[in-house]
């Protein structure tokens, strides 16, 4: 297996994240296809869109969510 550099992680991240979320979202929003027997179908076209909309979105929003997420909590410990 080809390892990715971790100068790369960021873009790892953010591919594996967006693709993860944004296919959940597809398969929910394509529940009503099931009984057409189209699910896979329609699955699988709004979860290509879905994920170009999505990645680079994420790319960019999770330097600066992250940034906010360490402003808003701290170590108890």
């Amino acid at each position: 297996m080809t390892l990715i550099p971790v100068r790369y992680s960021h873009l790892t991240f953010g591919v594996i994240q967006s693709g993860l979320t944004s296919g959940i979202s597809a398969a929910v929003a394509s529940v009503p296809f099931w009984q057409q027997r189209s699910f896979l179908a329609h699955w699988l076209s709004a979860w290509s869109i879905s994920w170009l909309i999505m990645l680079p979105i994420v790319v960019f929003a999770a330097p600066f969510i992250k940034a906010l997420v360490h402003r808003m909590t701290h170590d108890v410990g």
